[in-house]
C-alpha cells in the first residue's frame, strides 16, 4: 500500500541480497513458478535448491535462477538426513545467503536448523502443509515434534492459506505473530489469461479428447494432483463408481501419478488401471487444457496446505468439489464457487458431483464466481509482491545491516540526550506523581517486542489504582501528561536497552496478538517504537485498520530518512496536541479483532 504523502524508498539498497530457496524433491520446485523471476528482477539473487529431478532443472532455466541439487528423502531416515544437514550446512557457509525460505517437511527442518547453525541474518520456513494430521501416534508426535523445531528456527512462518494458519497456532507450532498469510493465500497464486477459457484454449481441449478416449458431450469429473491417499484418491473412486450409477456416461479424468510414499490400497490401483471408464493421463507439464476438458473438478483431500489446484480450476471457470479439510476449505466458497464435503465423506462426494453435473446452470454460476474470485484475490502478482514486501521487511529489521546498525546508533544518542536534558523534568512529574497519586510512580506492563517477544515497557503512572473505566480513573495530572505525551518518557529507557526503537510501530497488548489478521500481524516485523507512522498520520483519532496500514508500510519502507522525518513530525504533532484520543474515548478504544 501506499501511505499518504509517503514516498521513502525500499529499505534494503546496497549490495544485491541474495536469497536461498530449498525444498524436498524436484516436483515442488514448480510451485516458484514466475515468484523466482520477479524477484530476480526486483534485485535479488536467486538460488533454488532441492533433490535432483528434471523439473528443478526445467525450473532453473524458466526463472532464470542459480540451482543446486541436495540429496533429500521425504521418509524420516535418521542416517542419510544427518548427510544431507550437514550438506545444507556447507551449501550456506559457501554461498552466505541473507535470506533462507525452506519449504516441505524435510527440506524445512534441515535448512532451518542449518540456517541457525550459520547464522542467516533472516530465516523463513513456508509451511505447505501439515503431514502430522494424517498420522496418529509416535509418527504424529514426531512430526509435531519437527514442525515446531522448524517454525522456532525462523522469524517468519509464511502459511498457504487462513487454515492453515489457524491450524498451526491450535497446534502450538508457533506464536500467532509469527505465522503469517501472504496475500490472500496460496503458494504461487493464479494466471488469469493463461488459465481463461479462451477458444484457443477450448480448441486445444478438444484435440486432447481422441487422445484420451473421451467422447464429446460426456460429462466429465476431473482430478489433479499426487494419486495417494492423503488426496483422497480411495473415496474419490468409490465416488465415481456411485456417481455412475445415476450416470452411465460419465468419465473419472485423473491428470498425475501413483505416489509411492502415500500409496493407495491395492484394490483402488486396479480398479484404476482396469476400468475403462476411469482415464488416467499420468504425469502433463501443462494442465490447462485438461481443466477445460472437466465439468467439475473433485479434490477430496484429507490435508492440504491451500488447494492450488482447486483454485486453477476456478481460475478456469470450473466449479470445484472439496472437503472440509484444512487449506481446502480456503480455496472454495460453500454454495458459491462449488461444494464442500466431509472429509472421507464418499458418499456425500457422489452426491455434491453428482448435483453439480445435473444442473449446468448451477456449474456455470459456481465456475464464473470462482473465477471472478481468482482475478481478484489471488492473482500471481499479489502473492511475489506479498513475498517481496516479507523479505525486505526481514531484511531491515536484522542486526548487522547498515542502516540497522545507524539507526540503533541514533536511538542510543538519542537517548542519552533525553536523559541529560529530560531529566530534571522526568524527576519533578515522579515526585507530583507521588504528591497526588501515591506509589509507584510507573506503570509497568508486558508489551510485545520484535517477532512479537515480550518485554516490560515504563510510563509514567497517570491512573489511579483499582477497577473501573478508564475515563473515571484517569487523573487530573495524568490527563495532563497525555496531552503532552510526558506519560512516555520513561520509555527512553527501554529504547536505551535495546527493547524500543524513537521511532517504529507503536507496542499494543499482548491479548492483541490473537486477534490481529495475518497481514496486521506484520507490525511487529520492526522494533516498536516511541512514536511512528501511524502516530504523525492520526494517532488514536484514526481507526484501527488505518493505524494497522500505517504500521505494515513503514515496516516495509523503513529508513534513516523516514525516521527522522517522522521525529520531526512528532514534535509538531505534540506541541498541536492532535490525535491524542478517539471521540468519547479517555484514550483508543479497545482493539476487538478484525
Amino acid at each position: 500500500m501506499k501511505a499518504d504523502g509517503a514516498d521513502a524508498s525500499p529499505v534494503f539498497s546496497g549490495r544485491t541480497p541474495r536469497l536461498l530457496c530449498a525444498v524436498t524433491a524436484s516436483i515442488t520446485t514448480g510451485f516458484y513458478r514466475g515468484r523466482l523471476a520477479y524477484l530476480r528482477q526486483r534485485g535479488f539473487d536467486v538460488h533454488l535448491v532441492s533433490s535432483a529431478g528434471s523439473v528443478l532443472e526445467v525450473t532453473g532455466r524458466r526463472e532464470g535462477v542459480t540451482t543446486h541439487v541436495l540429496p533429500m528423502q521425504r521418509p524420516i531416515a535418521p542416517l542419510a538426513d544427518i548427510v544431507s544437514f550437514v550438506r545444507a550446512w556447507r551449501l550456506l557457509r559457501r554461498l552466505k545467503p541473507d535470506i533462507v525460505d525452506a519449504a516441505t517437511p524435510k527440506a524445512g527442518l534441515l535448512f532451518s536448523l542449518a540456517a541457525v547453525l550459520g547464522r542467516v541474518p533472516c530465516r523463513v520456513y513456508s509451511l505447505y502443509g501439515l503431514r502430522l494430521e494424517t498420522t496418529r501416534g509416535f509418527l504424529r508426535g514426531l512430526l509435531t515434534r519437527a514442525e515446531r523445531v522448524a517454525c522456532r528456527c525462523a522469524h517468519r512462518v509464511t502459511c498457504l492459506s487462513p487454515s492453515l494458519r489457524q491450524r498451526a497456532i491450535d497446534l502450538g507450532l508457533a506464536r500467532p505473530d509469527k505465522l503469517v498469510v501472504v496475500g490472500s493465500g496460496s503458494v504461487k497464486g493464479v494466471s488469469a489469461e493463461r488459465l481463461a477459457a479462451n477458444p484457443a484454449g477450448r480448441l486445444q481441449a478438444e484435440r486432447l479428447r481422441p487422445k484420451l478416449g473421451i467422447a464429446g458431450g460426456v460429462p466429465v469429473v476431473g482430478f489433479v494432483g499426487r494419486l495417494s491417499r492423503d488426496k483422497g484418491i480411495p473415496e474419490l473412486v468409490d465416488a465415481f463408481f456411485r456417481l455412475k450409477r445415476q450416470l452411465p456416461s460419465v468419465r473419472l479424468l485423473l491428470v498425475g501419478a501413483f505416489e509411492e510414499g502415500d500409496p493407495v490400497d491395492l484394490r483402488t490401483r486396479q480398479l484404476i488401471e482396469t476400468t475403462p471408464e476411469i482415464v488416467a493421463a499420468g504425469s502433463v507439464e501443462d494442465v490447462v487444457s485438461y481443466y477445460h476438458l472437466m465439468d467439475v473438478l473433485a479434490f477430496p483431500t484429507h490435508r492440504e496446505g491451500f488447494g492450488e489446484v482447486a483454485l486453477e480450476a476456478a481460475a478456469a471457470g470450473k466449479p470445484v468439489v472439496t472437503t472440509d479439510a484444512t487449506g481446502a476449505v480456503d480455496a472454495v466458497v460453500d454454495r458459491v464457487t462449488g461444494l464442500i464435503v466431509p472429509v472421507g465423506d464418499s458418499q456425500a462426494l457422489a452426491g455434491a458431483l453428482g448435483r453439480i453435473l445435473a444442473d449446468p446452470e448451477l456449474a456455470r454460476r459456481m465456475g464464473e464466481a470462482g473465477r471472478q474470485r481468482a482475478i481478484a484475490e489471488f492473482r500471481s502478482e499479489r502473492i511475489w509482491q506479498g513475498y517481496e514486501e516479507l523479505y525486505r521487511g526481514l531484511l531491515a529489521a536484522q542486526p548487522g545491516r547498515a542502516g540497522y546498525r545507524l539507526k540503533r546508533v541514533l536511538d542510543i544518542v538519542l537517548s542519552l540526550l533525553g536523559w541529560m536534558l529530560l531529566l530534571l523534568p522526568m524527576a519533578v512529574v515522579a515526585l507530583l506523581i507521588l504528591a497526588t497519586s501515591g506509589r509507584p510512580v510507573l506503570f509497568k506492563q508486558r508489551r510485545p517486542g520484535l517477532h512479537g517477544r515480550p518485554f516490560t515497557i515504563l510510563k509514567f503512572r497517570t491512573m489511579r489504582l483499582g477497577t473501573g473505566a478508564d475515563a473515571e480513573r484517569l487523573t487530573r495530572l495524568g490527563r495532563l501528561l497525555r496531552r503532552l505525551s510526558a506519560d512516555e518518557l520513561p520509555e527512553i529507557w527501554n529504547v536505551l536497552k535495546g527493547d524500543m526503537s524513537w521511532v517504529g510501530p507503536r507496542p499494543l497488548l499482548m491479548e492483541y496478538l490473537d486477534r490481529y489478521t495475518p497481514e496486521q500481524a506484520r507490525r511487529h516485523g520492526a522494533k516498536p517504537g516511541m512514536t511512528g507512522w501511524a502516530q504523525v498520520n492520526g494517532r488514536n483519532a484514526i481507526s484501527w485498520e488505518r493505524k494497522f496500514a500505517l504500521d505494515t508500510w513503514y515496516v516495509d519502507h523503513q529508513s534513516l530518512g523516514l525516521d527522522v522525518r517522522i521525529l520531526l513530525l512528532t514534535v509538531w504533532r505534540v506541541l498541536t496536541q492532535r490525535g491524542i484520543s478517539q471521540q468519547g474515548q479517555a484514550t483508543a478504544e479497545e482493539f476487538k479483532g478484525g
